[in-house]
């Protein structure tokens, strides 16, 4: 019987998980949950079992986790959803799971959340005990993410039943063909060139899952997850083949669609903004990163 669930085995984490998950744990150790029969079938040929459910209800989850040890709560609603259904994802049925999950006598939960619920204004790179404060104008995905947490982490406190927690927190994530690289040009635009964005690759992050899944007496700890360099936007730009505005010989050439120059902001900004420590993973963990930065994936072809 399967010791492992998965969810958000579809999406851009989730389905490079899998296989490598599978792996690690063995023929028929894993199990994931996926809405769409199709992609279940797919999934199958990892050798791992899929339940065809949906995470939002309670039947789904409650097959899901018949005779499961440990979580990898790894499902997320981000971009192009309305907000209530990012909402239902990231927050209303990562709390009810969790809470089955504690009713149903797991071992490990582990949820996987994002550096971005710590919000802005630090002045230094944010630890796993700061206050989380998402800003606002980042959306629905943080803030739902951050209450999530905060949902979780009550269960993970009570006197009885209590989850054994686990929080993952991943910085931007990237690699093996994930359009995300790509999709960061959407806004790096609007940045000077020396602003810096905290990136981890994908093997990074599910050995980071796989420890924070495996490691003993972790419950109630919580990890940061980033490459050991950061990237600039100049290097955005460099890694999807294009020059950054601020370098452009010709500024015409890189209007943005409208005809109008990207913004610059006309304020200092903070170097530390988006930078997370991840000494608690290495220290804890004995996480590594494969990959210290987009530019050793680069020479690797691993992007």
């Amino acid at each position: 019987m399967a010791r492992f669930l998965m969810t958000g085995a579809t999406g851009q984490v989730g389905r490079r998980l899998v296989p490598r998950l599978a792996g690690w744990a063995g023929p028929g150790s894993v199990r994931v949950l996926v809405r769409d029969a199709e992609r279940a079938s797919r999934l199958e040929e990892f050798g791992v079992e899929a339940v065809v459910g949906d995470l939002r209800e309670e039947s789904g989850r409650r097959r899901a986790l018949d005779g499961i040890e440990v979580v990898v709560n790894a499902a997320a609603a981000l971009r192009g959803v309305p907000d209530e259904a990012a909402w239902a994802v990231n927050r209303d049925a990562a709390v009810a799971l969790g809470r089955e999950a504690a009713a149903a006598g797991v071992s490990r939960f582990v949820q996987v959340s994002t550096s971005l619920v710590y919000g802005r204004g630090l002045g230094r790179p944010a630890v796993e005990g700061d206050v989380l404060a998402p800003d606002p104008a980042w959306g629905v995905y943080p803030a739902s993410k951050a209450q999530a947490e905060a949902g979780l982490r009550a269960l993970a406190e009570r006197p009885q039943h209590a989850l054994p927690l686990v929080v993952v927190r991943l910085a931007f994530v990237y690699g093996e063909g994930d359009p995300h690289l790509a999709q960061s040009l959407n806004w790096a635009a609007h940045w000077p060139a020396d602003q810096r964005l905290a990136v981890v690759h994908h093997a990074d992050v599910a050995q980071g899952l796989w420890r924070a899944a495996t490691a003993p007496g972790l419950e109630g700890r919580t990890f940061n997850l980033a490459d050991d360099a950061p990237l600039t936007a100049w290097d955005l730009y460099l890694l999807n083949g294009r020059v950054h505005p601020a370098g452009s010989p010709h500024p015409d050439e890189h209007e943005e669609e409208g005809g109008q120059q990207p913004s610059r902001p006309d304020r200092g900004f903070d170097p530390w903004e988006g930078q997370v420590s991840t000494t608690a993973a290495r220290r804890e963990l004995g996480w590594r990163p494969l990959y210290p930065s987009a530019w050793t994936a680069a020479d690797a072809g691993a992007l």
